[in-house]
């Protein structure tokens, strides 16, 4: 607040504006006051109803007010006025706002950001000292991993299709916080075929848009339907979407019996693979 006059005093307080009155007796020049101005210039000095000039009709010591000629009597006939008195008290703690300041619950329920703040909304930072405010989209952190949703897929799988079938198990579900937040996409399992020369596809689909997709060749030897053929997809998925979107694994093959986690001749034993599914949301 400001104030203009006289200094806060050493109680860090402020005072409400103070007046007195005196009786003079024709003779009495020296008056107590129950503040001591700085100045001449902070009171207001009155007689029998008129102004007296602080430049020659009274001068003042601490508390003590006194006429260069004594007032003529009267009751009550003198008036001060302490102008450098502010109005209202206030207690400040010499350190500023302190935490015990704060009401316990000034954080509530009520008061409580339920979603992710928007663009617009600031915050207090403290720069080299200087407490300073910034909106949200200066520090919310773009380019960073928002979420991660993984599905891991330990059972095997075959298909005869020569349509692209849902392989089971093999599917993940994600909501995106914001439209403008890219999806990075990873996909990684083991194939195989029963049939040389066949073409087994495998594809990578969000809910009913197919995003990349991937073939094995089964080799023209005998061997081929004893080994496992890794593929591995990724995409960078621009859904610009808040709502759930579904990733999925697809697969067909054009001859045969294309196989999931296992060999297609597994030569008597029961091997098998592990695939992955893995989302994640990265902040635009």
């Amino acid at each position: 607040m400001a104030y203009l006059g006289t200094p806060i005093d050493t109680t860090n307080q402020f005072q409400s504006l103070q007046g007195k009155r005196f009786s003079g007796d024709g003779s009495t020049t020296a008056f107590t006051l129950d503040i001591a101005p700085s100045s001449v210039f902070d009171i207001e000095v009155f007689v029998e109803n008129v102004r007296q000039d602080p430049n020659s009709a009274y001068g003042v010591s601490g508390t003590t007010l006194t006429f260069t000629g004594a007032p003529s009597s009267g009751t009550n006939n003198i008036y001060v006025i302490h102008q450098a008195k502010a109005v209202g008290t206030i207690d400040v703690p010499a350190s500023g706002v302190v935490p015990a300041s704060l009401a316990s619950n000034i954080i509530s329920g009520q008061t409580e950001l339920a979603a992710t703040p928007a663009d617009t909304d600031e915050f207090l930072v403290s720069d080299a000292g200087t407490i300073k405010r910034i909106d949200f989209s200066h520090i919310k952190g773009q380019g960073k991993i928002a979420q991660v949703v993984n599905t891991t897929k330990t059972d095997t799988f075959s298909t005869t299709s020569g349509s692209y079938t849902d392989v089971t198990g093999l599917s993940a579900a994600i909501t995106p916080s914001a439209t403008s937040s890219k999806i990075f996409v990873i996909l990684s399992l083991y194939i195989s075929g029963d049939t040389q020369t066949a073409n087994n596809f495998i594809k990578l689909v969000r809910d009913s848009t197919g995003l990349q997709e991937s073939i094995v060749r089964i080799p023209q030897e005998n061997q081929a339907v004893y080994r496992k053929y890794n593929v591995s997809v990724t995409d960078f998925d621009s859904p610009s979407s808040t709502s759930e979107l579904t990733y999925k694994a697809q697969a067909l093959t054009n001859s045969g019996t294309l196989y999931v986690n296992r060999a297609a001749n597994t030569g008597g034993f029961s091997a098998t693979s592990t695939a992955t599914l893995t989302l994640m949301e990265v902040l635009a």
